[in-house]
C-alpha cells in the first residue's frame, strides 16, 4: 500500500513541521540554550526563568528545549555545572607560576574563592534563591563539588608525591579543604563588610598553607 497516496494534507503538514522543528534542534547548540538560561537567571532569578521565556531569550521554539531538557530544573542544573566548572578551570591558571605543588592548590584555592564570590549567577543565587544552593551546603555535593574535589585529589597526590604536601588520605584530605574553600566562597561578601578582603584571602592562604605543610 502507498502511504504517501492515501496520508491526509493534514497530515502531511504536521510530519513536515515535525521534520523541520527536529532539524531546528539539532542545529542548535546547548551554550545557546545555556546562555539563554543564564540571561533570564541574571534578569529574574532563578524561580521566575521558565522554559517559554530561556526559548524566547534564545530565539528557538519551545520544543527545541523541551528536547534538549525535560524542565526548567534540568536546564539550570546543566548551567550551573557549565559556569561554575568553567570558573574552577579558570582558576587553575593562577598556580602556573607556583613552585611546588602545596603553592599551586593553595593559589588555585584562593582564585576559585575570588572568581566564585564575584561571579553575577552565584551572587544572583545568593541573593535572589539561597534556597536552592542550601541543598550543596547541607544535603549533597553537586557535581562541581565532585569535579572540585577530583581536582584537588590530584593536586594533593601531586604534592605527597614532591614533598610539599603532608603525606594523609587523600580522600579525606580532599574533603576537607573542599568545605573551607566553600565556605569562604559562600561567606566572603557578608565576612569583608567589616574586614578587609585581600587581609581576609592572606589569611586563607596561610590557614590552608599552615594545614598542608609537612
Amino acid at each position: 500500500m502507498d502511504v504517501k497516496r492515501h496520508s491526509r494534507p493534514e497530515e502531511a503538514a504536521s510530519a513536515l513541521a515535525d521534520t523541520r522543528s527536529r532539524q531546528t534542534s539539532a542545529r542548535v547548540s546547548d551554550d545557546v540554550l545555556l546562555d539563554a538560561a543564564r540571561e533570564c537567571v541574571l534578569a529574574v532569578g532563578v524561580r521566575r526563568t521558565t522554559l517559554a521565556e530561556i526559548a524566547r531569550t534564545a530565539h528557538v521554539s519551545r520544543m527545541t528545549v523541551y528536547r534538549r531538557f525535560p524542565d526548567v530544573r534540568s536546564v539550570l542544573a546543566a548551567l550551573m555545572t557549565r559556569e561554575f566548572s568553567g570558573l574552577l578551570k579558570q582558576a587553575n591558571h593562577a598556580g602556573d607560576e607556583a613552585a611546588h605543588i602545596r603553592e599551586r592548590l593553595v593559589r588555585i584555592a584562593a582564585a576559585a574563592v575570588t572568581e566564585l564570590s564575584a561571579d553575577p549567577l552565584f551572587r544572583t543565587l545568593l541573593d535572589v534563591d539561597p534556597e536552592l544552593v542550601l541543598p550543596y551546603i547541607v544535603e549533597r555535593l553537586g557535581a562541581t563539588q565532585n569535579f572540585a574535589e577530583q581536582v584537588l585529589r590530584h593536586l594533593l597526590e601531586a604534592g605527597h608525591q614532591d614533598g610539599s604536601i603532608r603525606r594523609g588520605e587523600v580522600v579525606t584530605q580532599a574533603r576537607s579543604i573542599l568545605l573551607v574553600v566553600q565556605s569562604f566562597a559562600f561567606s566572603l561578601r557578608p565576612a569583608t563588610a567589616d574586614v578587609d578582603e585581600p587581609a581576609l584571602l592572606d589569611e586563607f592562604r596561610h590557614i590552608l598553607d599552615a594545614s598542608l605543610r609537612p
